[in-house]
């Protein structure tokens, strides 16, 4: 349960009581090996209060590394809350993690994007490919690497001891859009056949988890490695 006070989504602005938060996403150590467990964990799992949060009405996150080895009976999923936004609940799905390299794009520094330029203008102009589309980050939901930016950049501070935090995972509502699939949608999923499973069940091909954050937005989780407590950040932005 979320331990923030928690208010409605209508004018009458009452405090509401909390529900059970909502499982967004669990991996185990073995298929995030460019992720940096702490130790004596091999499980992590995140958890978001389905509730608005702050000033742009956002899903707080919580973040628990756990030793997979002590956990005892599994608990069924808890069904989405009554009033509160069904597409903050992702659908069931399974995940098959592969690892990519990534580049900056948004957190590129003016100077460098700018030395840039004329290389960025040429690989359009010869491939049709834009690299802040197809060469820099992955959409989608993912883990490491650079957030996935709707808005311009918004790194947090630790509380803490002042750092920068790093970026842990993005939550987006769509895993690719109709430009940044011709890189990045992965083989396996450019069949009729994936398609097809999809909308049987309900979904759409880009959005096999159907969330839907603000406008097609996204929440970003961060974590500091410095602090031994592993404190969190975390931002949301939107189109």
């Amino acid at each position: 349960m979320c331990r923030e006070e928690h208010y409605g989504y209508d004018i009458s602005n009452r405090p509401e009581p909390a529900v059970p938060l909502v499982p967004i996403v669990q991996v185990h150590r073995a298929d995030a090996p460019g992720v940096p467990f702490p130790t004596g964990t091999d499980l992590l799992q995140v958890l978001w209060c389905p509730y608005g949060h702050g000033e742009f009405c956002y899903p707080l996150p919580q973040v628990h590394w756990r030793d997979s080895g002590a956990v005892g009976d599994v608990l069924p999923t808890p069904p989405p809350a009554a009033g509160l936004p069904v597409d903050w609940y992702p659908a069931p799905c399974v995940v098959h993690p592969e690892q990519v390299t990534e580049y900056p794009s948004w957190d590129i520094p003016d100077e460098l994007h700018e030395s840039l330029r004329d290389r960025f203008d040429a690989l359009l102009a010869e491939t049709g490919l834009r690299y802040s589309y197809h060469l820099a980050e992955a959409p989608g939901i993912k883990l490491g690497g650079y957030p996935g930016w709707t808005q311009e950049p918004a790194w947090p501070d630790c509380e803490g001891c002042g750092s920068g935090m790093e970026h842990l995972l993005t939550v987006s509502s769509w895993e690719f859009d109709i430009e940044s699939r011709r890189t990045w949608l992965p083989e396996e999923d450019r069949t009729d056949e994936y398609e097809a499973a999809v909308l049987r069940r309900g979904g759409r091909p880009h959005n096999p988890a159907e969330l839907c954050l603000g406008d097609a937005g996204g929440v970003y989780v961060f974590e500091c490695r410095t602090c031994p407590d592993r404190p969190v950040g975390h931002w949301f932005d939107c189109s």
